[in-house]
């Protein structure tokens, strides 16, 4: 007969640690508790996949970042229009959607320079991050075209995944700006793709993915040779886009700062960790 089922030391350490987390929290501020369970209920039920996976990740996983941010993200929705969760560039303002679309043609144009550069500082390793800007903030001013001022875009790298590489089910922290993907690499395989809610994207049918990355997604490659992704965040369609531009002023600073724990296992390429600052778009 087999034995009870094990319980493994990781979750239960978790479990131990939320329980006495929620305890004290509900004991010294229970209003406080109360509110951040409420927003938290109300973001993470926005994903599509409301199963165990989703619920675990977000309150006790690498989601809690996503949780503690809930106030001010459901706040920051107040400011946008609906979300569409996943979205297409025609969702996008006129003068939005060109600088998209001349950062990526230049992408495009430049594609195999651009690797080039990139296996250069990036020889070995299972993910790397080569960053031209981050949330305004300029790290590698190689391309001019990417020094330049934008009103909407305000990070521009390439994500590069090792073969037979993939991420964890994991949020993005903040909603102010929508995440856009562009694969320069696609391969004639449905093993490479991008997984968010009931949503699975294939490469090779579309290079093109955005969507809204707080909700809970991963990225795949389960193919033997290097996946790279043009990497762009940009300010979320709103009537008040200049409000947003300007509250990402203080997010810029913090992701200067936390990108280490974000993105811990990526190695960050193109330029100095102290980035020089550039002109804001007004």
């Amino acid at each position: 007969m087999g034995g009870a089922p094990t319980i493994q030391p990781k979750r239960l350490r978790k479990a131990i640690l939320a329980i006495a987390g929620f305890g004290g929290a509900f004991y010294f501020v229970p209003y406080v508790a109360l509110f951040f369970i409420a927003t938290g209920l109300v973001d993470v039920l926005r994903n599509e996949k409301k199963d165990r996976t989703l619920f675990d990740r977000y309150f006790l996983g690498n989601g809690l970042t996503s949780w503690l941010l809930s106030p001010l993200n459901l706040a920051l929705d107040l400011l946008c229009f609906r979300n569409k969760r996943i979205y297409k560039l025609d969702d996008f303002s006129p003068d939005c959607r060109k600088e998209i679309e001349d950062v990526l043609s230049l992408f495009v144009s430049q594609k195999q320079n651009i690797i080039e550069r990139i296996d250069q500082d990036f020889q070995s390793g299972r993910r790397g991050m080569f960053v031209y800007r981050w949330f305004g903030r300029t790290y590698n001013r190689e391309i001019a075209a990417f020094n330049r001022p934008f009103k909407h875009i305000q990070t521009i790298a390439v994500s590069v995944f090792e073969g037979k590489e993939t991420t964890s089910f994991h949020f993005g922290p903040f909603r102010a700006t929508l995440r856009i993907l562009y694969n320069l690499t696609p391969v004639e395989s449905d093993d490479i793709f991008i997984e968010c809610g009931y949503t699975r994207h294939h490469w090779h049918r579309d290079p093109l993915f955005v969507f809204d990355d707080t909700l809970m997604h991963r990225s795949v490659n389960l193919h033997g040779a290097r996946r790279y992704c043009v990497f762009m965040d940009v300010v979320r369609p709103s009537p008040v886009v200049g409000l947003l531009s300007f509250l990402l002023v203080p997010i810029s600073a913090v992701t200067h700062r936390t990108k280490g724990i974000f993105y811990r296992n990526w190695r960050m390429l193109g330029g100095s960790d102290a980035p020089r600052k550039t002109a804001m778009a007004r």
